[in-house]
């Protein structure tokens, strides 16, 4: 008997682990899994998301943060945010730093004379009135001019000729991209005259050079610095090679001019059972000036409102909150993400789970998550009823949240990643070729249902997803 007792008492200690295991997991309710399926399908073919950036695109045109085009930018976002019949929109404020560009110019002096295609970098001081002329000392790599003796760069143009490849992941912009921000940096504090680097691009055939922000945080620290179109810049390589002193002549009408206040603009669809509990989307409004910012980031931006619109729409107002957020200066530092972040980092445990879109209008193909272990199971249910739309789902990376969203991340929201298809997303970024012809409605529409499937179950969760101060520490995610 005693035996049997505590065979009995063994089995209903582990039922009752069992049971209280089983009540900590988050799942998504069968019925919201259905529904889930079914806004995927209207979005498919929905046309939303691509009326949106066609709007933006061509009513507001290019907007570079601070520029003449910053506040109609908000306006439009406003206007757009009520037009959808969003419930609740407002603003909130965003300070930086005002940088400006008004012209660019530049010419190979010695030894063969000819002009060069060049855009300036954001962060970038002027030239002298008339110019700067300097020789030029080429690197091929970030690490090479780091262990250059400063003596032989001092007075001189530096010119990092550093190559991107195409891929899918687009993690060849990592190359870019630390050439860019570190590259003017290190050579000013080394006592180069100026900077100079082959786009931070893909596009190995097009004279159309890729601007992108410097590393400069001090106006009196900040040096010329520009980006050369990658056949400009075989151009110039192709002279250094002939081992002769090359000299070039750059005139950059550009610099800091202030501070400016912007705004975030944000829009939500109020949920119905936990209203003040969030899933957080978005995308940033500014753009870079040359091109009008349709993939970067005028996609991003009407898919998240797209996403919120399907959902809105839907006969029942989710359970929990559907925010939308247009970010203000991304492109110059993650401004409007860095001040969204520090505005609600004591309500990061009301953020239910999030990400930004901010890698073009191709395909979403990969799905990551940094979530709590007992929802992974919902990330799982996410994960399947994406799948039918071409999204894989990889449970040993992390989710960043994106761009922006990152810094609610770093916070200790629960977040995903969703990478589009980027194979040729760097042959256009930060370009003037970065137009509406890029983006094809169909794909388009795809970003769209999986914005809204995902946020709509996160929405009906049964539990919550993590989010905590200081919950993903660490965890590897690289936004």
């Amino acid at each position: 008997m005693r035996r049997l007792s505590l065979t009995l008492l063994s089995a209903s200690l582990m039922l009752a682990i069992g049971t209280a295991n089983a009540a900590t997991q988050t799942t998504i309710p069968a019925a919201a899994v259905k529904t889930a399926e079914q806004l995927r399908d209207k979005a498919m073919n929905d046309n939303t998301a691509y009326e949106i950036v066609t709007s933006l695109t061509t009513e507001v045109g290019p907007r570079l943060a601070g520029g003449p085009a910053d506040v109609r930018g908000r306006e439009w976002a406003i206007a757009k945010f009520k037009a959808l019949g969003f419930d609740k929109v407002y603003t909130e404020q965003v300070t930086y730093p005002l940088w400006e560009r008004r012209s660019e110019h530049a010419e190979i002096v010695a030894p063969f004379p000819q002009p060069l295609d060049l855009i300036a970098l954001g962060y970038s001081a002027g030239t002298p009135k008339g110019g700067l002329t300097a020789e030029v000392v080429r690197f091929d790599s970030l690490d090479a001019l780091k262990k250059a003796a400063p003596a032989s760069v001092k007075g001189k143009i530096v010119y990092v000729d550093a190559h991107m490849e195409r891929h899918k992941d687009g993690h060849d912009y990592a190359i870019g991209s630390g050439v860019r921000v570190g590259g003017p940096v290190i050579a000013a504090k080394m006592g180069a005259a100026a900077f100079l680097l082959r786009s931070a691009g893909t596009d190995a055939n097009s004279r159309t050079p890729h601007t992108g922000v410097t590393g400069f945080e001090n106006p009196k620290d900040a040096i010329p610095a520009a980006a050369l179109s990658n056949p400009d810049a075989d151009q110039l390589t192709r002279i250094l090679g002939y081992g002769k002193p090359v000299s070039v002549k750059l005139d950059l009408d550009c610099g800091f001019n202030g501070t400016y206040t912007g705004a975030n603009v944000i829009g939500e669809v109020t949920g119905k059972k936990h209203p003040e509990q969030v899933v957080a989307i978005g995308g940033h409004l500014d753009s870079w000036d040359p091109g009008t910012g349709a993939i970067d980031d005028g996609a991003g931006v009407a898919i998240a409102m797209a996403a919120g619109k399907l959902i809105h729409d839907m006969p029942q107002r989710p359970d929990r909150t559907i925010r939308v957020i247009a970010f203000a200066n991304e492109e110059m530092g993650l401004w409007g993400g860095r001040a969204y972040a520090d505005k609600h980092a004591a309500e990061v445990a009301k953020f239910q789970l999030g990400t930004e879109s901010d890698f073009g209008a191709r395909k979403v193909w990969l799905m990551s998550a940094s979530v709590k272990p007992e929802a992974r199971g919902a990330i799982e249910q996410i994960a399947k009823v994406l799948a039918p739309i071409g999204v894989d789902y990889d449970a040993t990376k992390p989710g960043g949240g994106g761009s922006d969203l990152s810094q609610m991340h770093g916070k200790g929201m629960a977040a995903l990643t969703l990478v589009q298809d980027g194979t040729d997303y760097f042959d256009y970024h930060h370009t003037a070729n970065d137009t509406l012809d890029k983006i094809d409605p169909k794909e388009l529409a795809q970003n769209a249902a999986v914005y809204a499937a995902f946020s709509y179950m996160a929405a009906q969760a049964d539990g919550d997803f993590g989010s905590k101060p200081g919950a993903f520490k660490n965890d590897g995610a690289e936004e």
